[in-house]
Protein backbone atom coordinates (compact mmCIF):
# COMPACT_ATOMS: atom_id res chain seq x y z
CA UNK A 1 0.00 0.00 0.00
CA UNK A 2 1.28 3.23 -1.23
CA UNK A 3 0.50 6.07 1.04
CA UNK A 4 0.20 10.41 0.91
CA UNK A 5 0.21 12.39 3.64
CA UNK A 6 -2.16 15.54 2.20
CA UNK A 7 -2.76 18.53 3.50
CA UNK A 8 -6.77 18.81 2.26
CA UNK A 9 -7.65 22.64 4.38
CA UNK A 10 -5.62 24.62 6.11
CA UNK A 11 -7.26 27.22 9.00
CA UNK A 12 -6.57 30.30 10.89
CA UNK A 13 -8.39 29.97 14.15
CA UNK A 14 -8.06 33.58 16.17
CA UNK A 15 -4.68 33.93 18.69
CA UNK A 16 -3.32 30.66 17.44
CA UNK A 17 -1.19 28.82 15.15
CA UNK A 18 -2.31 27.86 11.56
CA UNK A 19 -3.73 24.28 11.88
CA UNK A 20 -4.17 22.12 8.89
CA UNK A 21 -6.62 19.14 7.76
CA UNK A 22 -3.55 16.16 7.41
CA UNK A 23 -5.83 13.22 5.02
CA UNK A 24 -3.61 10.03 3.73
CA UNK A 25 -4.38 9.05 0.11
CA UNK A 26 -3.62 5.00 -0.10
CA UNK A 27 -3.41 3.46 -3.12
CA UNK A 28 -4.20 0.02 -2.87
CA UNK A 29 -4.98 -2.77 -5.31
CA UNK A 30 -8.33 -2.17 -5.09
CA UNK A 31 -8.31 1.62 -5.69
CA UNK A 32 -7.74 4.23 -4.26
CA UNK A 33 -8.93 5.14 -0.03
CA UNK A 34 -8.44 8.43 1.93
CA UNK A 35 -8.49 8.56 5.53
CA UNK A 36 -10.49 11.58 6.30
CA UNK A 37 -11.87 14.07 3.51
CA UNK A 38 -10.97 17.49 5.00
CA UNK A 39 -12.45 20.58 3.10
CA UNK A 40 -14.03 20.33 -0.56
CA UNK A 41 -14.75 21.91 -3.85
CA UNK A 42 -18.59 22.36 -2.51
CA UNK A 43 -17.66 23.53 0.90
CA UNK A 44 -16.14 26.25 -0.94
CA UNK A 45 -18.80 27.22 -3.62
CA UNK A 46 -21.30 26.87 -0.78
CA UNK A 47 -19.34 28.20 2.44
CA UNK A 48 -23.10 27.78 4.36
CA UNK A 49 -22.39 23.60 4.06
CA UNK A 50 -19.38 24.21 6.75
CA UNK A 51 -21.49 25.32 9.15
CA UNK A 52 -21.09 28.40 11.95
CA UNK A 53 -17.95 26.60 12.53
CA UNK A 54 -16.24 28.07 9.41
CA UNK A 55 -16.32 31.47 11.72
CA UNK A 56 -14.62 30.24 14.19
CA UNK A 57 -12.10 28.24 12.01
CA UNK A 58 -11.31 30.76 9.64
CA UNK A 59 -10.36 28.34 6.74
CA UNK A 60 -8.63 29.71 3.18
CA UNK A 61 -10.16 28.75 0.42
CA UNK A 62 -7.84 26.82 -2.21
CA UNK A 63 -9.13 24.22 -4.51
CA UNK A 64 -5.26 22.81 -4.53
CA UNK A 65 -5.96 21.98 -1.01
CA UNK A 66 -8.79 19.73 -1.84
CA UNK A 67 -8.49 16.27 -1.77
CA UNK A 68 -9.80 16.20 -5.36
CA UNK A 69 -7.39 18.59 -6.73
CA UNK A 70 -5.12 16.39 -5.56
CA UNK A 71 -6.26 13.44 -6.52
CA UNK A 72 -6.40 14.91 -9.89
CA UNK A 73 -2.99 16.48 -10.12
CA UNK A 74 -2.01 12.82 -9.57
CA UNK A 75 -3.12 11.88 -12.69
CA UNK A 76 -6.55 9.93 -11.24
CA UNK A 77 -10.05 10.90 -11.26
CA UNK A 78 -12.90 10.70 -8.53
CA UNK A 79 -13.86 7.64 -9.42
CA UNK A 80 -10.70 5.97 -8.58
CA UNK A 81 -11.28 6.44 -5.09
CA UNK A 82 -13.40 3.96 -3.63
CA UNK A 83 -13.40 4.24 0.02
CA UNK A 84 -12.91 7.47 2.37
CA UNK A 85 -12.74 6.21 6.15
CA UNK A 86 -13.39 9.33 8.66
CA UNK A 87 -12.21 9.01 11.78
CA UNK A 88 -15.75 11.46 12.46
CA UNK A 89 -17.99 13.52 10.67
CA UNK A 90 -17.05 17.10 12.14
CA UNK A 91 -16.77 19.80 9.26
CA UNK A 92 -13.30 19.61 8.53
CA UNK A 93 -13.06 16.12 8.35
CA UNK A 94 -16.27 15.08 5.85
CA UNK A 95 -16.41 18.18 3.89
CA UNK A 96 -14.32 16.31 0.72
CA UNK A 97 -17.12 13.52 0.58
CA UNK A 98 -19.53 15.61 -1.60
CA UNK A 99 -16.66 15.81 -4.32
CA UNK A 100 -16.35 11.35 -4.64
CA UNK A 101 -19.94 10.66 -5.33
CA UNK A 102 -19.27 7.06 -6.20
CA UNK A 103 -16.82 6.27 -3.00
CA UNK A 104 -18.39 4.16 0.32
CA UNK A 105 -17.58 6.11 3.29
CA UNK A 106 -17.03 4.53 6.43
CA UNK A 107 -17.71 6.14 10.07
CA UNK A 108 -18.32 4.36 12.97
CA UNK A 109 -22.08 3.82 14.37
CA UNK A 110 -21.68 5.65 17.51
CA UNK A 111 -20.38 8.85 14.82
CA UNK A 112 -23.17 8.48 12.57
CA UNK A 113 -25.85 7.88 15.50
CA UNK A 114 -25.14 10.94 17.31
CA UNK A 115 -24.38 13.20 13.64
CA UNK A 116 -27.31 11.73 11.49
CA UNK A 117 -29.69 9.49 13.42
CA UNK A 118 -30.11 10.49 16.61
CA UNK A 119 -28.62 14.25 17.14
CA UNK A 120 -29.01 16.01 20.44
CA UNK A 121 -29.28 19.90 20.16
CA UNK A 122 -24.95 20.18 20.27
CA UNK A 123 -24.62 18.01 17.45
CA UNK A 124 -27.45 20.01 15.33
CA UNK A 125 -24.90 22.79 15.78
CA UNK A 126 -22.00 20.49 15.66
CA UNK A 127 -22.56 18.80 12.57
CA UNK A 128 -23.60 20.15 9.18
CA UNK A 129 -26.16 17.94 7.44
CA UNK A 130 -25.81 19.89 4.23
CA UNK A 131 -21.97 17.45 3.83
CA UNK A 132 -23.69 14.48 3.61
CA UNK A 133 -27.29 15.85 1.65
CA UNK A 134 -25.96 14.02 -1.89
CA UNK A 135 -27.10 11.09 0.20
CA UNK A 136 -23.29 9.18 0.27
CA UNK A 137 -23.25 5.31 0.35
CA UNK A 138 -22.18 5.06 4.18
CA UNK A 139 -21.76 2.00 5.92
CA UNK A 140 -20.99 1.83 9.83
CA UNK A 141 -18.88 -0.06 11.90
CA UNK A 142 -20.33 -0.77 15.48
CA UNK A 143 -18.37 -1.91 18.51
CA UNK A 144 -15.04 -1.95 19.76
CA UNK A 145 -13.95 -4.73 17.86
CA UNK A 146 -11.21 -7.36 18.18
CA UNK A 147 -8.58 -8.12 20.00
CA UNK A 148 -6.04 -6.34 17.66
CA UNK A 149 -2.22 -5.31 18.08
CA UNK A 150 -0.53 -3.40 20.98
CA UNK A 151 -3.39 -4.54 22.97
CA UNK A 152 -5.51 -2.46 21.39
CA UNK A 153 -9.53 -3.59 19.60
CA UNK A 154 -9.40 -2.46 16.57
CA UNK A 155 -12.39 -2.81 13.83
CA UNK A 156 -11.05 -3.75 10.32
CA UNK A 157 -12.63 -1.54 8.01
CA UNK A 158 -10.84 -2.89 4.87
CA UNK A 159 -7.88 -5.46 4.50
CA UNK A 160 -5.47 -3.23 6.39
CA UNK A 161 -6.72 -0.71 7.56
CA UNK A 162 -8.50 -0.72 11.19
CA UNK A 163 -10.53 1.38 13.85
CA UNK A 164 -9.29 2.18 16.77
CA UNK A 165 -12.30 3.53 18.95
CA UNK A 166 -11.17 6.61 20.45
CA UNK A 167 -13.97 8.55 21.82
CA UNK A 168 -13.69 11.89 23.59
CA UNK A 169 -13.54 14.51 21.10
CA UNK A 170 -17.16 13.27 19.87
CA UNK A 171 -19.24 9.88 20.99
CA UNK A 172 -17.80 7.64 17.97
CA UNK A 173 -13.85 9.07 17.36
CA UNK A 174 -11.81 6.27 16.13
CA UNK A 175 -8.04 6.58 15.21
CA UNK A 176 -7.15 4.82 11.62
CA UNK A 177 -4.20 2.34 11.61
CA UNK A 178 -2.97 2.07 8.08
CA UNK A 179 -0.41 -0.60 7.53
CA UNK A 180 1.97 -0.42 4.63
CA UNK A 181 5.28 -2.58 3.33
CA UNK A 182 7.58 0.08 3.60
CA UNK A 183 6.58 2.62 6.32
CA UNK A 184 5.69 0.37 9.43
CA UNK A 185 2.08 1.31 10.92
CA UNK A 186 0.96 4.66 10.27
CA UNK A 187 -1.94 5.78 12.90
CA UNK A 188 -4.10 8.50 12.21
CA UNK A 189 -4.94 9.87 15.37
CA UNK A 190 -7.70 12.17 14.09
CA UNK A 191 -8.46 14.74 16.53
CA UNK A 192 -7.64 12.60 19.67
CA UNK A 193 -4.90 14.84 20.45
CA UNK A 194 -4.71 18.58 18.85
CA UNK A 195 -1.02 19.27 20.09
CA UNK A 196 1.61 16.14 19.18
CA UNK A 197 4.14 17.25 22.35
CA UNK A 198 1.15 15.54 24.50
CA UNK A 199 2.39 12.19 22.64
CA UNK A 200 5.74 13.00 21.58
CA UNK A 201 8.52 15.03 22.61
CA UNK A 202 9.90 15.10 18.72
CA UNK A 203 8.69 15.13 15.33
CA UNK A 204 9.13 11.90 13.33
CA UNK A 205 12.56 13.38 12.09
CA UNK A 206 13.37 14.01 15.32
CA UNK A 207 13.03 18.25 15.66
CA UNK A 208 11.96 19.14 19.18
CA UNK A 209 8.21 19.96 19.50
CA UNK A 210 7.38 22.85 22.05
CA UNK A 211 3.62 22.79 23.78
CA UNK A 212 0.92 24.76 21.74
CA UNK A 213 -1.11 25.58 25.08
CA UNK A 214 -3.68 27.56 23.45
CA UNK A 215 -4.31 23.97 20.59
CA UNK A 216 -4.96 21.84 24.38
CA UNK A 217 -7.32 24.45 25.39
CA UNK A 218 -9.33 24.06 22.20
CA UNK A 219 -8.96 20.41 22.54
CA UNK A 220 -10.54 20.56 25.83
CA UNK A 221 -12.88 22.96 24.56
CA UNK A 222 -14.51 20.70 21.99
CA UNK A 223 -14.71 17.35 23.40
CA UNK A 224 -17.40 16.01 24.64
CA UNK A 225 -16.00 13.65 26.73
CA UNK A 226 -12.84 15.54 28.36
CA UNK A 227 -12.60 13.02 31.10
CA UNK A 228 -11.26 10.34 27.65
CA UNK A 229 -8.90 12.62 26.43
CA UNK A 230 -5.92 11.69 28.91
CA UNK A 231 -6.38 8.58 28.34
CA UNK A 232 -6.23 8.87 24.59
CA UNK A 233 -3.19 10.37 24.83
CA UNK A 234 -1.54 7.80 27.00
CA UNK A 235 -2.77 5.19 24.12
CA UNK A 236 -1.20 7.46 21.32
CA UNK A 237 2.05 7.95 23.45
CA UNK A 238 2.64 4.24 23.82
CA UNK A 239 1.78 3.35 20.73
CA UNK A 240 4.30 5.74 18.84
CA UNK A 241 7.32 4.64 21.31
CA UNK A 242 6.73 1.09 19.54
CA UNK A 243 9.07 -0.15 16.91
CA UNK A 244 7.67 0.56 13.36
CA UNK A 245 4.58 2.68 14.46
CA UNK A 246 4.19 6.43 13.32
CA UNK A 247 1.33 8.75 15.28
CA UNK A 248 0.60 11.50 13.93
CA UNK A 249 -3.50 13.86 14.35
CA UNK A 250 -5.29 15.85 12.03
CA UNK A 251 -4.43 19.27 12.95
CA UNK A 252 -0.75 19.79 14.15
CA UNK A 253 1.22 21.20 10.83
CA UNK A 254 4.61 20.52 12.45
CA UNK A 255 3.52 16.59 12.04
CA UNK A 256 2.32 17.22 8.51
CA UNK A 257 5.14 19.09 7.29
CA UNK A 258 7.58 16.99 8.58
CA UNK A 259 6.17 13.71 6.76
CA UNK A 260 5.87 15.15 3.41
CA UNK A 261 8.90 16.53 3.53
CA UNK A 262 10.55 12.78 4.46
Amino acid sequence: MRVHHLNCGSMHPPATVEVVCHVLLCETPDGLVLVDSGLGRQDFADPRRMGVARFLMRPDRDDAKTAIGQVEARGFTAADVQHIVLTHMDFDHIGGIADFPEATVHTTADEYDRAVLNPDFASRQRYSQRQWAHEPRIRTHAGPGELWKHDLHGVEVLPGITYLPMPGHTKGHAAVAVETSDRGLLIHAGDAVFDASLYTPSSPSGASLAKIRILRGFERLMAVDRKRLDDNHATLRRLNGEAGVTVFNAHDKRILDDLIGR
